[in-house]
C-alpha cells in the first residue's frame, strides 16, 4: 500500500512514519515550518532497509498541482493528515496562517 503522510517531519508525524515504513511505501509531504524537521526522519531516510519505501517531498498541502503530482506519481492509496498550524500563541499574532479561504 502507497501511504502519503502529511506532515510526517512533524514529532507525531515521524512517529507515525516509522511505524508505517516498515510495511508500506511511505510518501511524506512536509511544508518543514516550525514544526517539521528533516532531522526527525534522518534514521529513515539513511537507513537503506527502507530506501524503496520512502520518499520524501518538501511542499504545502495546499498547493494542488503538487499534491496532484504527488498522487499519481507515487499511486497514493492513503493520506494521513498530521500537517497543521497549531500553535496557539502564533494563531493570536498571525491569524491569516491558520485561516485560509478558497
Amino acid at each position: 500500500m502507497a501511504i502519503l503522510i502529511t506532515g510526517g517531519a512533524g514529532f507525531i508525524g515521524s512517529h507515525f512514519v516509522r511505524r508505517m515504513v516498515k510495511h508500506n511505501h511511505v510518501v511524506v509531504l512536509d511544508k518543514l515550518t516550525y514544526a517539521g524537521n528533516l532531522e526527525n526522519l534522518r534514521d529513515i531516510r539513511e537507513d537503506r532497509e527502507f530506501s524503496g519505501y520512502f520518499k520524501f517531498y518538501k511542499g504545502d498541502i495546499c498547493n494542488q498541482e503538487l499534491v496532484d503530482h504527488i498522487m499519481s506519481t507515487e499511486k497514493i492509496d492513503v493520506i494521513v493528515n498530521f500537517a497543521a498550524e497549531t500553535h496557539v500563541d502564533r494563531s493570536i499574532l498571525s491569524a491569516g496562517t491558520f485561516i485560509d479561504m478558497i
